[in-house]
């Protein structure tokens, strides 16, 4: 096990799991960086993403401990914060499943990630510039269906490099839903997706951790330790910036790494 490469990996799935910058696609072009079979490390570029969800349920705990009380006394409001979550679950769900086997394709070509970086950074600036500042607070809030828009929207993250996070917060956003709500959606949404896609993978792959090949469970846990510390800290900060800056900055931010990805790719 490369400790290094380990530690490295969960760090960079803790900064960029619920920023709009595509943790995938960060990951994918840290393999093309350090020159590792991406193939070996698919297992744990994924499974990883339990630790950021682990994050997420830490510091939301007082809002899932309202909604779970609320469920058992019929609360009408934490009813609709499931309801929600689930609905805009369910298209990732039905299309993930039906195309994992094209979307496993797309995790091996850097340069996908690249040019969709570029694209979305000037999608969140456009977004940003032309939206005005939504009306819709609280996640048991949203329509029903700005809801299901909103999970078509994240299917669009299939595609490594457009980042799950960003497409629901900018789709979010441009359904007239206010900042802080359309990130917070995101992250509550970002569990029973990614739960979804973990448990896929590790279920198409059973054999093959069982067997030793690829990344071992030793290395999955400890990325997915790092990746949670990192991630606590991260969401935290996120939430703040958001507030004052928006999310022009990881726009540009995009741009900036997506292009400069794409020379290096094809000048290799």
């Amino acid at each position: 096990m490369d400790i290094l490469t380990v530690i490295l990996l969960g760090i960079v799935e803790g900064v960029t799991e619920f920023l709009p910058v595509s943790s995938t696609g960060h990951l994918i072009l840290a393999s093309a960086l350090l020159g590792y079979d991406s193939e070996t490390w698919a297992v744990f570029n994924i499974v990883i993403q339990l630790g950021a969800i682990l994050a997420i349920v830490v510091l939301y705990w007082r809002t899932f401990w309202v909604v779970l009380v609320g469920l058992f006394k019929r609360d009408a409001l934490a009813i609709r914060f499931v309801r929600n979550i689930l609905v805009a679950f369910i298209p990732a769900a039905v299309i993930g499943f039906a195309l994992h086997k094209k979307i496993e394709a797309l995790l091996g070509q850097p340069i996908v990630v690249a040019v969709a970086l570029v694209v979305g950074g000037i999608a969140i600036i456009g977004i940003e510039r032309i939206t005005k500042p939504g009306e819709v607070r609280g996640v048991a809030e949203v329509p029903l269906g700005t809801v299901i828009g909103i999970g078509f929207i994240q299917c669009l993250a299939m595609v490594p490099g457009v980042s799950r996070s960003g497409a629901t917060i900018l789709g979010a956003l441009a359904l007239g839903v206010e900042r802080r709500t359309a990130a917070e959606f995101s992250f509550f949404l970002a569990i029973p997706t990614m739960l979804g896609a973990t448990t896929l993978e590790l279920v198409a792959n059973r054999h093959a951790l069982a067997g030793g090949a690829g990344v071992g469970l030793g290395a999955i846990a400890l990325g997915t330790l790092v990746a949670f510390v990192v991630a606590l800290v991260v969401v935290r900060w996120f939430v703040t910036l958001v507030g004052r800056t928006g999310f022009s900055p990881f726009g540009w931010y995009r741009i900036v790494v997506g292009a400069a990805a794409f020379i290096w790719l094809i000048s290799k």
